[in-house]
């Protein structure tokens, strides 16, 4: 109830604000809401009176019945015959008085000495009041100032046994109490009252609101000249105007309209239908009450261009208005109108359709595409070839590549897509490109310079039907990519309006071409950098066969790399990484990763200790980009790098934040060896940790980038099952039939990140191909270390390296009984080269220098050198290994045996 009544207050002030006193509304609403003033005023102040009339009978007749009902209460006689009444009847009549709900009960003689009194001080005074009309029998009541102050009173006379009256009682209310049950009521009766003005002023503003909104706030005078300009107006516009109902009949017809419609002067009333003068479709237009814009109708032999529209949008009545406006000599014109927005709608669909992708050939198909038929019947796209591979174009229309060919039906003689076509300077197409205009042919069958172009396939062109010609200049930024040709047969032969329209559709098309074409330049930049740092060919090694793939990312160039570095020993390290990123700056960044593996894998380092300077490096490029004057991305990369070792066939490998690789062992079941995953590269401030596997000969380890297994539709997990799924079951793959076979079951055809797979199938290096010795911390024992190592060439064929071999081992087990500590092991390993490794306890590495003349050592390594392919120092846990390589002199025959 409180909304509604806050409701309508809302409604009544804002209308009474939005009235004027003036107007027709704002007075009727000021006089209405004067009389609710007044009537509920008249209601509250009569309901006062009225309630203030009722309490006090209501007082007087409860007084009289309580007085009443104890002048006749059984022992009231009996007690005033007593010689003390009072003790008596004061106990009972205030008794009676507090459950009457009086104020007092008064029991008095005939003389009005009272025997009771609510006060006892006042019982054997006089009673105040009038007793003579009850001691003549009669109910009397009055008002009075007595002892309790104003009072309402009643008396009534106490009847003996002779029927005489032998006393009096009087009972009543204090004035105060019955005033306050008015003042109990009062909130009551002003509430209803409240109620019942908000009400009626609420009822008041909707009624004013509604008057408001039909009458438009105007005054009397202004209505009155309002209808007169109205009628004014209507009669005297060149423009029909018509009004009718929902059930179609005419309600108002304006004299233009009747003049246009012929209608006779009692149209008005009448059902639209029913009014012969109307052309039938007119008449079914008028009756129907649907929209209608501009639409164009034959009435009377006039062109009518028709407008309708329903009036009950503001809440009026329903039906509807219309308006008729003669367009008769308007047709021509509406016709190039028409041909004015189709033009534009044209214009409109090749901005949304041309330039949609950065490809050269796919933005000039839809050029052709959007072009026929609404324009053309046949559209043919040149560009120079040069465009193609994103290169500047030559100076002539020669070797343009036809890049789309477009039209109503398939079988035209025009050049096939694909071709290479040299345009001679007489053919429109070269005049065009040279000058940058377009070139107007509106017969072909006259246009001798066209026909020397191909003699043969004009005639074809021309016995087809094609007649007329456009040919337009592809032009961007000042240069002239290729031309657009624009060939009709089935419509009217292009005109010189026509050469803007096609200009303009060329020039949506050339800026998306030119922009592809720049694209394709970076791009094949981009794919050209990352390439060449990229591995060209993989390494010739023994320890592996390996298979690898690298897939570039739809949207261009990435950071995704593998790599195959030899190690000494015949050991091979396996490295994958992934720069986050796209673009230049992730293939430069990937290139100094994949130097920086190379050079630490020179040092031998372990996987955990190559990932940390790794890490290092990654922390500096950081702060180089981070300190650089342009803001640039910060790297972040990913690497996984393996050793593996034929000879004791066990791989050691560590991660930095990459995917651990997937292993398939010989029986053909396909594992995730449990590999510690280290923090991405950059991060710093955390160890790597490594995990060192003996493999069997014959099993695959997988290193993958994640672009392989990951992807927005589907989860990592069912990426890696999906890996899992393609390697197991086939032991005898070979790797590198098995990276297709990934690639083609876990990858769509065109992926949107880039890939790199490399599955490398392990061996084990033949223990007959392995000799080692422990060796004594004894000068004496290098000659017979050299015995040893003669007779062993000896019997692997390669006796005619025999001294070259005992010189090198000579001096490097030197060095290790000199300068180095035990243990002293030596190792010869024939594999591609043949490898010497002299191990000792020591971590002190011994420096190739130049020896004075003078000196009587410091000339063994410089030896070591000249005798060997190469040499160096790796360490251990145990301390260090030197080592050297010299050169079989027929490596087929030995891996032969």
């Amino acid at each position: 109830m409180s909304d509604l009544i806050g409701r309508f207050r809302r409604i009544s002030w804002r209308s009474l604000a939005g009235k004027s006193p003036r107007s027709v509304a704002g007075q009727v609403f000021v006089l209405q809401v004067a009389l609710v003033v007044v009537l509920v005023a008249c209601g509250v102040i009569a309901l006062v009176l009225q309630s203030e009339r009722d309490t006090t009978t209501e007082a007087k007749r409860r007084s009289i019945a309580v007085a009443q009902t104890f002048a006749h209460a059984p022992g009231v006689q009996q007690a005033l015959e007593t010689p003390d009444p009072s003790k008596v009847l004061q106990p009972l009549t205030e008794a009676g008085r507090k459950a009457a709900g009086v104020d007092f009960i008064v029991v008095m003689d005939t003389k009005g000495i009272r025997y009771t009194h609510p006060i006892p001080s006042k019982i054997g005074h006089r009673f105040v009041g009038t007793i003579e009309p009850s001691l003549h029998g009669k109910v009397y009541t009055e008002s009075v100032h007595g002892p309790l102050g104003h009072e309402v009173q009643a008396t009534v006379p106490i009847y003996g046994d002779n029927g005489k009256v032998i006393a009096l009682v009087s009972a009543g209310l204090k004035v105060k109490n019955v005033t306050n049950e008015v003042d109990r009521q009062l909130p009551i009766i002003l509430a209803a009252g409240a109620g019942a003005f908000v009400l009626s002023t609420g009822g008041t503003a909707l009624v004013g609101r509604r008057l408001r909104r039909q009458t438009h706030s105007l005054a009397p005078a202004e209505m009155t000249r309002m209808y007169e300009h109205h009628d004014t107006v209507l009669h005297s516009v060149r423009e029909g105007v018509l009004i009718v109902d929902d059930d179609g009949q005419l309600l108002l017809a304006n004299d233009e309209a009747r003049r246009l419609l012929e209608l006779p002067p009692e149209a008005e009333g009448h059902d639209v239908r029913e009014l012969s003068a109307l052309d039938p479709e007119m008449a079914q237009l008028l009756a129907s009450g649907r929209e209608a814009t501009d639409e164009v109708h034959f009435a009377g032999g006039r062109l009518l261009a028709v407008n309708q529209r329903p009036t009950d949008r503001a809440g009026g009545p329903r039906g509807t208005v219309v308006t008729l406006r003669d367009s008769t000599e308007l047709q021509a014109v509406s016709g190039r109108a028409e041909v004015t927005r189709e033009r534009l709608e044209l214009l409109y669909d090749a901005g949304l359709g041309i330039g949609t992708s950065l490809d050269v050939v796919r933005t000039a198909d839809e050029l052709a595409k959007v072009a026929v038929p609404r324009f053309a019947d046949f559209v043919t796209v040149d560009l120079a070839d040069a465009v193609l591979h994103g290169e500047e174009p030559g100076p002539s229309a020669t070797d343009m590549r036809r890049v789309a060919v477009h039209g109503i039906q398939e079988d035209h003689p025009l050049y096939e897509k694909g071709r290479l076509i040299d345009f001679l300077p007489s053919t429109p197409q070269a005049r065009g490109y040279d000058a940058g205009h377009t070139e107007l042919v509106t017969s072909l069958s006259t246009a001798t310079g066209w026909h020397i172009q191909d003699p043969e396939r004009t005639r074809q062109i021309l016995e087809y039907g094609i007649h007329s010609l456009i040919a337009a200049p592809i032009q961007a930024r000042g240069v002239v990519l290729g031309m657009a040709n624009f060939w009709r047969s089935k419509r009217d032969p292009f005109d010189e309006e026509e050469l803007s329209l096609a200009e303009e559709l060329v020039a949506r098309a050339a800026i998306s071409i030119d922009n592809a074409r720049r694209y394709t330049r970076e791009h094949a930049l981009a794919v050209t950098l990352q390439r060449s740092l990229l591995p060209r060919a993989l390494p010739e090694q023994s320890a592996l066969e390996v298979g690898y793939r690298y897939l570039p990312a739809q949207s261009g160039v990435s950071g995704d790399w593998f790599d195959v570095i030899p190690l000494p020993g015949s050991r091979v390290a396996l490295a994958v990484g992934d720069v986050v990123g796209h673009g230049l700056h992730a293939a430069a960044t990937m290139g100094r990763l994949r130097t920086a593996v190379h050079n630490f894998s020179t040092l031998d380092l372990p996987p955990d200790e190559l990932l940390s300077h790794l890490d290092d490096l990654v922390g500096r490029i950081d702060q180089d980009e981070a300190c650089a004057a342009e803001a640039a991305e910060i790297v972040g990369a990913t690497c996984l790098y393996a050793i593996y070792d034929p000879v004791t066939r066990r791989c050691v490998m560590a991660r930095a934040g990459h995917l651990a690789p997937a292993l398939v062992h010989p029986d053909g079941s396909a594992t995730f060896p449990d590999l510690p995953a280290g923090p991405p590269l950059g991060l710093g401030g955390m160890p790597f940790q490594t995990a060192e596997l003996e493999l069997p000969e014959g099993s695959q380890l997988v290193l993958y980038t994640d672009g392989l297994v990951e992807d927005r539709s589907r989860d990592l997990d069912v990426g890696m099952e999906l890996l899992r799924r393609a390697l197991a079951g086939h032991p005898d793959r070979p790797p590198e039939v098995s990276c297709q076979a990934v690639l083609d079951e876990l990858l769509p055809a065109r992926p949107k990140d880039d890939v790199a797979l490399l599955i490398a199938r392990t061996r084990a290096l033949p223990p007959g191909n392995v000799a080692d010795w422990d060796v004594p911390r004894d000068p004496a024992a290098v000659s017979g270390m050299r015995g040893a190592v003669s007779d062993k060439l000896q019997e692997w064929g390669l006796a005619e390296l025999g001294f070259g071999m005992e010189l090198v081992l000579s001096e490097l087990i030197t060095n290790a009984i000199r300068y180095g500590s035990e243990p002293i092991h030596v190792r010869l390993i024939r594999d591609r080269t043949l490898i010497c490794e002299v191990a000792d306890g020591s971590s002190t590495s011994p420096h190739l220098r130049y020896a004075a003349t003078t000196d009587e050592g410091g000339r063994g390594l410089f030896l070591v050198s000249q005798m060997t392919e190469r040499w160096g120092t790796r360490y251990t846990p145990q301390g260090k290994v030197i080592w050297a390589e010299v050169t079989l002199p027929d490596i087929t025959g030995l891996l032969a045996e």
